[in-house]
């Protein structure tokens, strides 16, 4: 599995840019100057109409700089659940802004730690003119502090639904969320008689966040692999440059052979990521299995070459001037975003009727 010619032109392009432009500022040239935000989105809504391999690249390529742009929440999970639900009135209406970057949007889908449709218990009752009162409270909300179009989900009598709520609504507030990675922006959503607009089919919500889930699974097992190999190209340069006993510590045995087990680590869970996306982008009927694996695998290596990181900087590594502990707090806080990987591993367990471990 390779990624393609023009998929290597794209991540020249997105590494180039994120080197100019560190960190919230890269938004508006990634947007404007490559339009990562549409790449997924199809042309008739203002995209590129390309899929899950292009995605894989923006986002291994946003790991390896643990930069803070709302790709993963806006141009991933947003965009995925519109295009997952149906409403081509919705889609006509908000993709094209989404494509643009002009706006931002958010998917309050978590409640109680879990990401499984089946723990929502935010409710949503219909009122007169197609419009719905939603109330409940939302965790882990990828940039929802600042996004301008919230896409909730809550319970209505057909079951899980979707709902578009404007993020400055009456009955909506919205809490920066105080996180171990402060490089990925959450908010807690509280909703109170909310007003909302129905998206897709009234009960479709947990077919579509159970879509959701797959494809988010894939897209940020590509960024904890771009973050991994990071950790592993920075601590490979100190390895050579740092000097005890007259000699490099990385031509000590030891050292080589921590190193080494770290490369199968990033190399092992490449692997599993780029398998999952291309099952993606080829619409794999195996993709949940795939997608369970490589979320639980990468999720697993990140943190323990963040580890190494720290162990074999020394001193330094644990520094607040080194980027060591930003790396060690994302791989473990994307350890536990969209579910750990000991609920993966039971997902895949039960995908493929065994017991779990």
């Amino acid at each position: 599995m390779r990624t393609t010619e023009e998929q290597e032109e794209l991540r020249s392009a997105v590494r180039a840019v994120l080197g100019r432009h560190p960190g919230e500022a890269a938004w508006r040239p990634l947007t404007g100057q490559i339009g990562v935000a549409g790449l997924a989105v199809p042309e008739e809504y203002g995209g590129a109409g390309y899929g899950a391999g292009e995605v894989h690249v923006v986002m291994e390529e946003l790991g390896r700089e643990l930069s803070p742009v709302p790709y993963l929440g806006s141009a991933v999970l947003v965009v995925r659940a519109l295009l997952a639900s149906g409403d081509a009135e919705a889609c006509a209406r908000l993709l094209p802004d989404l494509a643009s970057g002009s706006l931002v949007g958010a998917l309050a889908w978590a409640e109680n730690g879990s990401w499984d449709a089946s723990a929502v218990a935010a409710g949503a009752t219909a009122g007169p003119g197609g419009r719905w009162r939603i109330s409940g409270t939302k965790e882990h909300v990828l940039d929802g502090a600042g996004a301008g179009v919230l896409l909730v989900a809550a319970r209505t009598g057909a079951g899980v639904s979707l709902f578009e709520v404007p993020s400055d609504a009456p009955g909506v507030t919205r809490e920066t969320a105080v996180t171990m990675d402060s490089t990925r922006a959450q908010a807690r959503v509280v909703l109170t008689e909310a007003e909302g607009r129905l998206v897709g089919a009234e009960g479709a919500g947990g077919r579509i966040l159970a879509e959701v889930l797959d494809l988010a699974c894939v897209a940020l097992a590509a960024e904890q692999v771009g973050a991994a190999a990071r950790c592993l190209d920075v601590t490979l340069d100190y390895a050579r440059e740092r000097v005890q006993f007259g000699r490099p510590i990385g031509s000590f045995q030891a050292v080589k052979h921590r190193l080494a087990d770290a490369y199968v680590l990033v190399e092992s869970a490449r692997s599993a990521a780029l398998g999952a996306s291309f099952a993606a982008a080829a619409g794999d009927p195996e993709l949940s299995r795939l997608a369970a694996a490589a979320k639980s695998a990468c999720s697993e290596a990140f943190s323990a070459v963040a580890g190494e990181m720290i162990q074999l900087h020394g001193g330094i590594g644990i520094t607040w001037e080194h980027d060591a502990h930003r790396y060690f707090k994302r791989a473990h806080g994307s350890a536990q975003l969209f579910g750990p990987p000991a609920w993966h591993r039971a997902r895949l367990a039960a995908e493929l009727g065994l017991t779990a471990a």
